[in-house]
């Protein structure tokens, strides 16, 4: 039992409490983050992307948006190849990050499906924003071949249309209305 003999005592029992909380709140983290710059067609700022891996020993990643300036409805969203976002068509982006040589999308009838870089499409509100959350257990953001740094990296494309999540290459998504390189700045 503890035995208390004046005010000094008491304080550094708390001191050593508080430590140890904070101690154990900061290492209980072990989240990866990289945030992601979106512009639009015109090289415009319409947002920002916050890729998170929850656990760096396991595969998957959440897609945090904060969107605006875009046209409402449900748009599709993809990883794609390179890390290049040249306006307006943003087409030096490549093709959908596909490691694995799958065929587009979750309903696709070909195996083996999706794409690694296929992402759920999301819902832009009539006032032009988005806070989606989307998540992808095929990528990384550690080191390997599903990581979206492979290669020197990738980028976060939207589309101008929804994802029919089936037909090749790209889901008949549309244009190509805003783009992110992913890189290794973390937050």
């Amino acid at each position: 039992m503890l035995k208390f003999s004046g005010l000094g005592d008491e304080l550094s029992l708390i001191f050593l409490l508080l430590f140890v909380f904070c101690a154990n709140f900061a290492f209980a983290d072990d989240q990866l983050r990289y945030l992601v710059d979106l512009q639009g067609v015109h090289g415009q700022r319409i947002g920002t992307a916050t890729l998170t891996q929850a656990v760096r020993t396991q595969p998957g990643i959440q897609v945090s948006l904060k969107l605006s300036g875009l046209n409402p409805g449900l748009h599709a969203m993809h990883i794609h190849e390179f890390a290049k976002c040249a306006p307006p068509d943003f087409v030096s982006a490549g093709a959908h990050f596909n490691p694995s040589g799958a065929h587009h999308g979750q309903s696709s009838p070909v195996q083996p499906h999706p794409h690694a870089g296929d992402l759920p499409n999301i819902e832009v509100l009539g006032d032009g924003t988005s806070h989606a959350v989307v998540t992808n257990p095929y990528l990384t953001l550690s080191d390997g071949p599903f990581s979206v740094f492979s290669n020197g990296g990738t980028s976060l494309i939207i589309h101008a249309g929804v994802d029919d999540m089936e037909t090749d290459p790209a889901g008949n998504a549309g244009a190509r209305i805003g783009c992110g390189e992913i890189n290794r700045v973390t937050l």
